[in-house]
């Protein structure tokens, strides 16, 4: 076992790593599937298949679950133009993604959870931090306390004020501070809503994470994957709400974060309408090139996307 060390986003320095019991927790922040995924995707999924695989050949044991956000404002707005519902459109786009790296060989994760199928625990979980005083409810909607959460900022390692002047900070008088992020959002007209102690609504994207990973993994994760967006404000608002909920720290040994895949100077990103999907590039090229091309890159370093690297 020995000789193995990953780099920790959280203390930003390469630590030696074991498990007490030779099994090792992993969950990835897996898609939001109101489209078809891109080659971004299929990087950070091979990424974390060769975690994996390198994990057990070194002997571990490992339990990796991988989850889809199921519900958010993408896929009520997607499934809404299609005409279909939340339900079918995930249905279609987590299919066709299984699919695709099954192509890739990426193996598959022992658990795939989704949000909406997580209700129970979800509200669970606001319920207690409610009643430590971490959240607030007010009209219908749940708000988490930052400042409440003493050492909030430490995976991004920003302050408040930094915070305040790089997040998207929604505009909401109900909040006791602009910095508060939702743990549960009142029903629009036309949503999809689930029943809960404060009316019908659905529940924020990072409160989502923590009730998949404690309810398949436990309270203490043995490493967090995802890509290098979701370390803020996503990753440090999970770390917040699950401690603050567990009483128990820390909720991640060790955050793994992917670098960007890029097409020029951009990220490629659906919301910027830049993207290749997975689909198109397995058309063009075999999954070992694709797959060699992803990991011809130190993984946390940023990859630009070209058709002349893969067919080199």
């Amino acid at each position: 076992m020995g000789g193995l060390s990953l780099f920790n986003t959280l203390s930003g320095e390469k630590e030696p790593f074991s498990t007490p019991d030779n099994t090792v927790r992993m969950y990835v922040c897996g898609i939001t599937p109101y489209a078809p995924s891109h080659i971004g995707h299929a990087m950070f999924s091979v990424v974390f298949d060769v975690v994996r695989r390198f994990l057990e050949f070194k002997g571990f044991e490992v339990n990796h679950v991988q989850n889809f956000t199921d519900i958010d404002d993408k896929m009520i707005a997607a499934s809404a133009e299609m005409g279909i519902t939340i339900e079918e459109l995930a249905e279609i786009n987590i299919r066709q993604y299984l699919e695709e790296m099954d192509a890739l060989n990426v193996k598959r994760a022992h658990e795939y959870p989704r949000a909406t199928k997580e209700m129970p625990k979800i509200v669970e979980i606001i319920e207690g931090l409610i009643e430590k005083k971490y959240a607030y409810s007010v009209n219908g909607d749940v708000y988490f306390r930052v400042r409440s959460d003493e050492d909030y900022g430490k995976l991004s390692g920003r302050s408040f004020d930094e915070m305040m002047a790089g997040a998207r900070v929604e505009v909401d008088e109900a909040k006791e501070d602009p910095m508060d992020f939702a743990l549960w959002k009142s029903q629009k007209p036309g949503e999809p809503a689930w029943e809960s102690p404060w009316g019908p609504g659905r529940p924020g994207w990072h409160i989502e994470c923590s009730a998949m990973s404690l309810k398949y993994l436990g309270k203490n994760l043995d490493i967090h994957g995802g890509g290098r967006d979701l370390i803020f404000p996503h990753h440090e608002n999970e770390i917040a709400q699950t401690e603050s909920f567990t009483e128990c720290e820390p909720f991640v040994r060790f955050w793994m974060h992917n670098g960007f895949l890029s097409i020029g100077e951009d990220k490629m990103s659906k919301s910027l309408g830049n993207v290749i999907s997975v689909q198109k590039a397995l058309e063009r090229f075999s999954p070992v090139a694709l797959r060699m091309f992803f990991l011809s890159s130190h993984y946390r370093n940023p990859l630009m996307y070209n058709d002349q690297s893969i067919a080199s």
